[in-house]
């Protein structure tokens, strides 16, 4: 099935596996240490990707291949670890707000790495896109906590993280660059969550095999929601993300809703939302033949 609707119900599907990653680790706490937790979401989470091992068998890597697939699995991992460090910090709507800078990051990069071309409307997008996270913040009104500059690390490594993930589309499919992001990240965390290594209690591992469960389900819904409609229909839909992330921190962990985490989160998502509306416009003039060459 596919179409705007079928799209936006995926989507919308999707925003609640994320907030479901959220709300679980958020109820972990500091029970184990952000680098440990890190890492055992990707340990267990490689139980999900066994099916997708022969696909990697089949794939012709060279040792550049390799390199690019191990540099982006550090650069993912250290987000990872600070992601998980700001959920212990910060409240989960601050989390998801700022967690929508990895777009504009990888808007940017794109850019100045893979030569595509910034025009002025993107420009203006990104520049409203700061905007929003500076509502966010609100710097010199309110004490930023650590927390924050954990999420501008992890949407700073996130967004590099997708970037070299769209650079490797181009060769390898899906399966093959998820596997070995799931391969590789745990390896990257290994020695980290070895220097603070706490055993984690029965409760402690059944609740990241869940964040692992609900993770792994987020991204299959994603894939979903883009096969059956654009992304400039589907992305609209995450701004629910933050809807359901402040509905979350306020039922069950008691954070007050903060106007001003609302208002620039949506800014920033009515930003990249922009951005994606403009690429799948130009995308379709490129695809789209001129009227006047149609009648040779």
């Amino acid at each position: 099935m596919s179409g705007p609707l079928v799209g936006l119900g995926w989507m919308m599907l999707t925003g609640l596996c994320f907030v479901g990653v959220q709300a679980t680790v958020k109820a972990i706490g500091d029970a184990v240490p952000p680098s440990e937790a890190a890492f055992l979401r990707y340990a267990l989470g490689l139980i999900f990707v066994l099916p997708m091992l022969g696909k990697l068998r089949a794939a012709c890597l060279t040792r550049r291949d390799w390199m690019l697939f191990g540099v982006r699995g550090a650069i993912h991992g250290i987000g990872v670890i600070f992601w998980f460090y700001a959920m212990t910090r910060i409240p989960i709507a601050e989390v998801t707000a700022m967690n929508y800078l990895a777009p504009v990051v990888v808007t940017v990069g794109a850019a100045l790495f893979l030569g595509e071309r910034l025009a002025f409307r993107r420009i203006a997008a990104v520049l409203v896109a700061l905007i929003g996270a500076l509502i966010i913040l609100r710097p010199g009104v309110r004490q930023i906590d650590p927390g924050h500059f954990a999420m501008l690390v992890t949407a700073g490594s996130f967004g590099a993280s997708y970037l070299m993930a769209k650079f490797l589309s181009n060769r390898f499919g899906a399966e093959v660059i998820v596997v070995l992001l799931s391969l590789f990240v745990p390896i990257v965390l290994l020695p980290f969550a070895v220097s603070v290594w706490v055993t984690p209690s029965p409760t402690a591992l059944a609740a990241l095999l869940l964040v692992a469960a609900f993770a792994t389900a987020g991204h299959y819904t994603m894939t979903l929601a883009f096969r059956a409609a654009p992304v400039s229909v589907t992305q609209p839909a995450v701004f629910l993300q933050l809807v359901w992330s402040v509905l979350v921190g306020v039922l069950l962990f008691g954070e007050p809703v903060d106007p001003y985490v609302v208002t620039g989160g949506g800014i920033v998502v009515a930003a990249i939302s922009f951005i994606a509306w403009r690429e799948s416009r130009l995308k379709r003039r490129t695809i789209t033949p001129n009227p006047l060459q149609t009648k040779s």
